[in-house]
């Protein structure tokens, strides 16, 4: 969860799309050192380049992307046209436009593979996006209640980051690779958002060599679901914050 494609593709192509950075400082953001194809681009016939994928958005009459991060019992922010709920379900994330969906595929660490799905039929839908400093209030919360359970997991004996991860809460105010006009609240939330996913995801997995029961992991996710919940909407809305 604390890699997100589709959330980084949502704040560059938004900000190159309204004028906000170059289309080189938008690609270049978003491939790094990967390469990067999309596939089911209107009028294309197999995989074209970001690059070309990106220019046909703007003809397209694209304004906008947001991050979507659905997950079963929830799929907010995704319209309802055949197969992207069920493409954007298997990856957790898509950026959704008005024309075009695109959902990431990474491939290791070298190739992101994009599939765009047509929003053509669909009715509008609004993008996730609390307030920031709603977001940055219901992480204070969530962490509060789930602290209990973090400690009970023992994850610093099997995980020694973790300790690290949560005392650095207080001092994560910036992300690198945003664009340059991003709102601080909403660096500050990505930050802290994303160092709790990465909490979760070490949370979420039995500890090395640990025997954990059926029961064991579904009162352990139960617990920790509100900070899921929590960390999922502070995602949402530091990516789909569009600075005024």
């Amino acid at each position: 969860m604390h890699d997100l494609p589709a959330g980084r593709f949502a704040a560059w192509v938004t900000a190159w799309l309204t004028g906000r950075c170059s289309f080189d400082e938008a690609l270049d953001a978003l491939t790094g050192d990967r390469a990067a194809s999309v596939t089911g681009m209107p009028g294309t016939d197999g995989a074209v380049p970001l690059a070309s994928a990106l220019t046909a958005l703007r003809g397209l009459g694209e304004r906008r992307f947001a991050l979507a991060l659905p997950v079963p019992g929830d799929v907010r922010g995704l319209p309802r046209v055949p197969g992207l709920t069920e493409l954007a379900l298997a990856t957790g994330e898509a950026a959704v436009g008005s024309t075009l969906a695109l959902v990431p595929q990474p491939l290791g660490e070298e190739m992101v593979a994009w599939t765009a799905v047509s929003l053509a039929g669909a009715a509008p839908v609004p993008p996730v996006e609390g307030t920031l400093r709603a977001a940055s209030g219901a992480l204070d919360l969530a962490v509060g209640d789930a602290a209990r359970t973090l400690a009970g997991l023992d994850l610093a004996r099997w995980h020694p980051e973790v300790p690290t991860l949560l005392a650095g809460l207080a001092r994560a105010t910036s992300v690198p690779g945003m664009p340059g006009d991003t709102d601080p609240l909403a660096l500050s939330v990505l930050a802290r958002a994303q160092r709790l996913a990465r909490v979760l995801d070490l949370a979420m997995a039995d500890a090395p060599g640990g025997a954990v029961t059926t029961g064991q992991a579904a009162a352990r996710d139960q617990a920790l679901r509100p900070l899921a919940d929590a960390v999922r909407e502070a995602l949402s809305a530091a990516y789909n914050a569009v600075p005024r």
